[in-house]
């Protein structure tokens, strides 16, 4: 189907005047009287009858002229949107770990936004386990994340970013609640909170635990660490967790892992040999950029 014959449809059917519309569509009048029934004989209807001097959409007619007007609007929507995505504008989808939802992505997408403000930028965001984040990056439902790294994923690439230091957190009522710091061995007398596999926090901790020779007894496995950390404040077991602003404001008590040292890192991912509009590429470079001055 003729995407011209379409759109002079669609002018046709609002004028109801074939020497108007030709003239509005800048093409003659035979060719326009063509198009029409080029229309007509594939869709097996007519689409017009005559009124007078003038002509009006038949029920069929009228029937179509809705659905075209629809499809075109898609049609111009996303040509507008791929015009806008060359010029360095458009939709980001922009995916990272609940944890740095709270200050690290807000703080970079605002700074990023300042700095394009005569931009047409429209961010999508999504949260989730790092698991999840990876098989969207896979899916292409998102252009880049932020999140763990995993070994086992050779189609992503992981860029780090940024170090947050793990705590240990306990009930205010807790016997190491008197201290300030803590040995990682003095935890194992008590049952944990620990991260399912979906997260990339289980490595990470397992592997600080393998360090000291033993592992936790676990008392629940969660997924999220505002999980982690309710639970926790509400007397259910003490865990190793990120330091996050939250913490503070929780009924529960984050100390210094004094031995074995650890930081925990966050990565951009993103899925390789994938094509990323500019904008996206744009948001990248100022977010290494970010990283290389902190």
């Amino acid at each position: 189907m003729n995407l011209y014959h379409l759109r002079y449809f669609v002018t046709l059917a609002h004028l109801e005047h074939y020497t108007k519309a030709s003239k509005e569509l800048m093409i003659t009048q035979p060719s326009l009287s063509h198009a029409i029934s080029s229309l007509e004989e594939e869709l097996g209807v007519p689409l017009f009858e005559k009124d007078g001097r003038n002509i009006v959409l038949t029920k069929s007619g009228k029937m179509f002229l809705k659905e075209v007007e629809k499809s075109l609007q898609v049609l111009d929507e996303g040509v507008k949107n791929l015009k806008m995505t060359s010029t360095g504008e458009g939709r980001i989808d922009l995916a990272f770990l609940r944890t740095l939802g709270t200050d690290y992505i807000p703080r970079i997408v605002h700074e990023f936004m300042e700095l394009h403000k005569d931009k047409a930028i429209e961010f999508h965001f999504h949260s989730g386990v790092t698991a999840d984040l990876i098989q969207g990056l896979k899916d292409k439902k998102y252009d880049i994340a932020f999140c763990s790294k995993f070994d086992t994923e050779p189609e992503i690439e992981f860029i780090p970013m940024a170090k947050q230091d793990l705590v240990l957190i306990v009930p205010l009522d807790h016997p190491l609640a008197e201290r300030d710091s803590v040995d990682l061995s003095d935890t194992l007398p008590y049952p944990q909170i620990v991260f399912s596999k979906k997260s990339g926090l289980r490595v990470i901790i397992e592997g600080i635990f393998r360090q000291i020779g033993a592992m936790p007894q676990v008392a629940y496995e969660v997924e999220e660490d505002e999980v982690a950390a309710g639970l926790v404040a509400n007397g259910f077991g003490i865990a190793v967790c990120p330091n996050m602003p939250i913490l503070g404001s929780m009924n529960l008590k984050a100390l210094k892992i004094s031995s074995p040292k650890w930081e925990r890192n966050f990565y951009m991912a993103m899925l390789k040999g994938r094509y990323l509009p500019p904008v996206v590429n744009e948001l990248m470079e100022f977010v290494v950029s970010k990283s290389k001055n902190q």
